[in-house]
């Protein structure tokens, strides 16, 4: 375990020790969540992209206060005009596709044990709501102060969050919540938000690892250190178009190892072996792997895993091994690299803008199942921005109870930081994946799943905040 990782297991302890309840604020600062040193506003100038390209400029950890004012002037004038209505799905669109890939996980599993433990977490910047707030509600977080900014006029009301006009939003929204600021905690630089560190009795700094900032500051209180949300760099995309040819040509390895048994099955497990092991060795990305008995028994089953990477389907049947086929959306098959493949070792596919026709598609799993042959499927049925698990669907678990065959957790921890949800750039590192117990669904009532549903999706969230050694 690093220092880093340590630094955070002690603050996740501190708070659930600490005082508990909604009188208990967190208060995250916008440079906390997201990280401003990897520059994500750093995107190819086009003249219709300017207004997009100056929101993004603005996530950034270095600005003085003369920047920030300049910068102000500057969103100003491109925003008069503009409706509210075109800057929120502005400011959406850009999160889920640059900013979303610069959250530090680590911010979510904060603000996940801030949430469990009643406390009322609370977003600031001195950004605007086009900035903040689709990243708190990802991150679900209900309450966001920011810097008011006037779209028909460009001007705010004088009342800019930046320093002490920050601590003073923090200190009116405590008096309005009945939140008492001497329990709370707050997660900010020193160096900007000194101010707003001041006002609460659990103040934590938080620096990017490595910054200079996090080298250079003073230690009063105690302090985090994020991993930086780094681009891919050359080697990294070198790297991947290798682990693509890899899987290609494990793939065929592993048809033509096996072609000589004219066993459909045999052939789909060798594919999925050789491919996944020749991709997850050229790219550099080793699995941590806890439970691994569970994968292998009992069998068939329903394997669950939550999605937030591409990677994920390279990740999965690595972990299961042989004797697994999966269910995806209909928009794989157009996938040129992992739409055949996929249909080879025998994926059912679902359309789910079509609810009727996506339970009929399901029937056949049923007796797939029966057959002997497990399945592995995502239940939020699409990937997530965040580490946080969507709601889950109940396809997979009606087929699980309809074929009498147990449901298997499969938690998976920092694929989406190999791979983000939207990139088709991986980078090395480690994925940790947990195999929970089997979960019998035998005694579940179809027409009331909800409960027992939501209980699985827990584990899943229990799992990721406590990870098991």
């Amino acid at each position: 375990m690093t220092d880093e990782q340590a630094d955070y297991d002690a603050a996740v302890a501190a708070i659930r020790s600490g005082p508990q309840g909604p009188a208990v604020a967190a208060v995250f600062d916008f440079g906390a969540v997201v990280d401003g040193s990897a520059r994500p506003g750093l995107l190819r100038r086009r003249r219709r992209r300017e207004l997009e390209d100056l929101l993004l400029e603005g996530i950034r950890n270095d600005m003085t206060d003369r920047d920030y004012s300049r910068y102000l002037d500057q969103l100003a004038s491109a925003l008069a005009g503009r409706s509210e209505q075109e800057l929120d799905r502005l400011g959406t669109r850009l999160f889920k596709r640059t900013i979303y890939g610069h959250l530090y996980p680590e911010a979510w599993r904060l603000i996940r044990t801030h949430k469990a433990a009643g406390h009322t977490v609370v977003l600031v910047s001195s950004l605007t709501r086009f900035h903040v707030a689709p990243a708190a509600t990802e991150l679900g977080i209900e309450y966001v102060l920011c810097t008011p900014m006037a779209t028909r006029t460009g001007n705010g009301d004088g009342k800019t969050l930046w320093r002490n006009g920050k601590a003073e939003a923090v200190r009116e929204f405590a008096a309005a919540h009945e939140v008492d600021l001497s329990v709370s905690y707050a997660y900010a630089d020193p160096v900007l938000d000194l101010p707003l560190l001041a006002l609460v009795g659990h103040p934590v700094t938080v620096h990017p690892e490595g910054s200079q900032v996090e080298r250079t500051t003073p230690r009063p209180w105690p302090r985090l250190r994020p991993r930086r949300r780094a681009a891919p760099r050359a080697r990294d995309y070198l790297r991947t178009a290798a682990g693509f040819a890899g899987l290609l040509g494990g793939a065929l390895v592993g048809v033509a190892a096996k072609s000589p048994t004219r066993d459909r099955r045999q052939m789909s497990d060798a594919l999925m072996a050789h491919a996944a092991g020749n991709t997850l060795r050229i790219v550099g990305v080793r699995l941590r792997i806890t439970g691994s008995e569970n994968a292998k028994s009992p069998r068939p089953a329903v394997f669950l895993f939550n999605h937030q990477s591409q990677f994920d389907i390279i990740i999965v049947p690595e972990v299961l091994g042989g004797g697994v086929t999966a269910i995806g959306k209909k928009e794989l098959t157009k996938n040129p690299i992992f739409g055949p493949l996929m249909r080879f070792v025998g994926v059912t596919f679902i359309d789910r803008s079509d609810t009727a026709q996506a339970k009929a598609a399901l029937r056949p799993v049923v007796e797939t199942l029966r057959n002997g042959l497990s399945i592995a499927v995502a239940p939020e049925g699409t990937r997530s921005y965040t580490p946080e698990v969507g709601l889950f669907k109940k396809g997979a678990f009606h087929i699980a109870i309809q074929a009498g065959v147990p449901v298997i957790p499969v938690v998976i921890r920092n694929a989406g930081e190999i791979c983000w949800r939207n990139a088709m750039v991986a980078r090395p590192g480690t994925v940790d994946v947990a195999i929970l117990d089997p979960i019998d669904v035998s005694g579940w009532n179809p027409d009331d799943l909800d409960d027992d549903v939501a209980g699985v999706r827990q584990l899943f969230i229990d799992t990721l905040l406590d990870w098991p050694e």
